[in-house]
């Protein structure tokens, strides 16, 4: 049998052989992975020189080594920001944009290649959403956006989709308060959505009412983040925009079956009361002072 830190190096062979990272020609392109790496950060939008290290977290001398190898192709350009000459910009040339898109297409190949070789796809993309989770952790980002963009709406629905499955009765969020979540933009309230390198992981939303208090609403964690601590990491934040809104009473509700959330709230500092709104779906409620 083996143990656990023979599992894990089996992993990480598995995969530093299938994404090609001892390849001095990745995906056939003529670069190591190192080039191309940078390459696609830079495609995707990340023009700061030291943004682009830190994402990939690469040390300055690889990563001059590495820009100035794209340069001498032709590949890229960087300069001085035109706001603060302490810091460089790389932008791709037109050699560089078809370059771009050509590991793009190759990526995506081989990405549809290796799910179709699989009997159960959802399985490994579950099993890699974790590992990518887990690995990227100190990479989250938590950002404030209205509830009606895709990674907001991904995330609510989602969260509508497990609500539904676990209910007795399903759920239609069209019978809940504030269906469209209009009421979770600022000034009233806010929406925020934790990412991870471009994907969303979880939500929150701060609904803003006419009442004296503001609730907590559709809170929701990926089965690819839980028992990481971002529900905690969300929460804080939020009641932080709260008090930002001059909010000093919070309220939510939740229902029993979902147990983890009632032990969460139990145990951040929220105290359980009466029933204050006609929701049909909760049977808890709580409420907090900020």
């Amino acid at each position: 049998m083996l143990d656990d830190i023979s599992r894990f190096r089996r992993f990480s062979r598995s995969v530093t052989s299938e994404v090609g990272a001892l390849d001095t020609s990745f995906l056939g392109r003529g670069r190591p992975l190192g080039a191309a790496r940078v390459l696609n950060a830079i495609g995707h939008g990340r023009t700061d020189v030291a943004a682009v290290r830190a994402y990939l977290g690469l040390d300055s001398g690889l990563m001059s080594r590495l820009l100035r190898g794209l340069e001498d192709e032709k590949l890229i350009e960087v300069t001085s920001d035109p706001d603060d000459a302490r810091k460089r910009r790389a932008t791709l040339t037109s050699k560089g944009q078809e370059e771009f898109r050509a590991y793009e297409h190759l990526s995506d190949g081989r990405a549809q290649d290796l799910l179709a070789k699989y009997p159960h796809p959802e399985a490994l993309l579950e099993a890699m959403d974790l590992v990518a989770s887990a690995l990227g952790r100190e990479k989250w980002t938590l950002e404030e956006c209205d509830p009606r963009d895709p990674a907001a709406r991904y995330c609510l629905e989602e969260y509508y989709g497990e609500l539904n499955r676990r209910f007795d009765g399903g759920f239609d969020v069209s019978l809940s308060c504030d269906p469209d979540a209009t009421d979770m933009i600022r000034p009233r309230g806010c929406f925020l959505v934790a990412m991870s390198d471009g994907l969303p992981l979880g939500c929150v939303g701060l609904k803003g009412t006419d009442k004296g208090y503001a609730e907590i609403k559709r809170l929701w964690v990926s089965p690819a983040a839980r028992g990481m601590g971002l529900a905690r990491r969300l929460m804080a934040e939020v009641e932080e925009i709260a008090r930002e809104l001059e909010i000093d009473l919070l309220r939510l509700d939740t229902n029993s079956a979902l147990p983890e959330a009632v032990r969460f709230y139990q145990t951040a500092g929220w105290r359980e009361i009466d029933r204050f709104n006609d929701d049909p779906y909760p049977d808890f409620f709580f409420e907090k002072a900020l």
